[in-house]
């Protein structure tokens, strides 16, 4: 039996309506899409995009009030739909009308201008559900999971020294995946310095890693995290042939490999949770929304095809 999934439609500025327009027939094949938008607005983007509305478009009844669409156009309304959406794909799930959520991509400004407190998705289904949600990335050749996320650089340093923080991340991360890895599969921890350190001669925060993966460990009664890796090294294809799951330390010591590697088919999961959450892992693509484009719909449908894989 397929599984029900809401899907929130993200920014009406942006490209997300167009891959819910274009792949649904495709989709639907592999779930039972519910799309968190609304009839008045549903019918506004299909004109604009001259694409029609397939007959069995399941859609909800409101999400919010209506606003006039502005292609590429940050806005305080577009903002304020996309999170009433997202809302909605939640009251779906926690209701258990739904088997899990599939969000379409939000522009945090957009957010912001709302009044939203939150800065993206996994922010919000942390304080939603009251659990640490993990941010996790990639596709089945490689997956990131981010200690750190959206917090400035300077920041990291800090986050890392709390060794009970970081060790607990590890021990949520490790029993997260526990079940998709193999026998004596290693996870590649990374360190936070260049060369990891050189034992201290460039930086002494991966003793703070060292700590908290011992720490890890002790509680999950197996060496699965690898001692800091080397960063400039984590990701060459000999690394890979080694490592199939990855931590990282902050946004784009995790997320510049994996783009450059595999940025068509990443999809963003959200672990840790009592529900599945998968998401696109691209943005709004203002450049491209409402021009006729083409659109590369690969990560649209990994996110989807997930939910029919486990």
């Amino acid at each position: 039996m397929m599984k029900k999934i809401a899907i929130s439609i993200g920014d009406l500025n942006g490209i997300g309506i167009q891959l819910a327009l274009e792949n649904h027939h495709t989709i639907q094949k592999l779930v039972e899409p519910l799309y968190c938008i609304d009839e008045v607005m549903l019918k506004q983007a299909s004109t604009l995009l001259n694409i029609p509305i397939p007959n069995d478009f399941n859609y909800c009844n409101k999400i919010a009030k209506p606003f006039t669409i502005e292609p590429a156009k940050v806005t305080k309304t577009s903002g304020v739909y996309s999170f009433a959406s997202f809302l909605k794909a939640v009251e779906l799930v926690k209701t258990m009308e739904v088997d899990g959520i599939m969000t379409l991509p939000i522009h945090k400004k957009a957010w912001e201008l709302a009044g939203v407190a939150f800065k993206g998705h996994t922010d919000a289904l942390r304080e939603f559900f009251f659990a640490p949600a993990i941010m996790m990335l990639g596709c089945p050749k490689m997956y990131v999971a981010l200690y750190t996320e959206h917090i400035p650089l300077h920041q990291v340093e800090d986050e890392i020294k709390d060794v009970k923080k970081l060790s607990e991340f590890l021990i949520d991360f490790y029993e997260s995946i526990e079940e998709n890895l193999k026998e004596n599969e290693q996870i590649g921890l990374l360190g936070l310095n260049p060369h990891a350190g050189d034992d201290g001669v460039l930086g002494d925060e991966e003793k703070y890693i060292e700590e908290a993966r011992e720490t890890a460990h002790r509680t999950i009664r197996r060496e699965v995290f690898t001692l800091p890796l080397v960063p400039d090294v984590a990701f060459t294809p000999n690394s890979r042939k080694n490592y199939k799951y990855f931590v990282a330390m902050y946004h784009d010591q995790g997320l510049a490999p994996l783009k450059a590697l595999y940025f068509d088919e990443g999809i963003n999961i959200s672990l840790n949770l009592p529900i599945v959450r998968t998401s696109v892992d691209h943005g709004t693509a203002f450049d491209i929304a409402y021009k006729n484009t083409k659109l590369n719909n690969l990560s649209y449908l990994n996110a989807i095809n997930y939910f029919s894989t486990t």
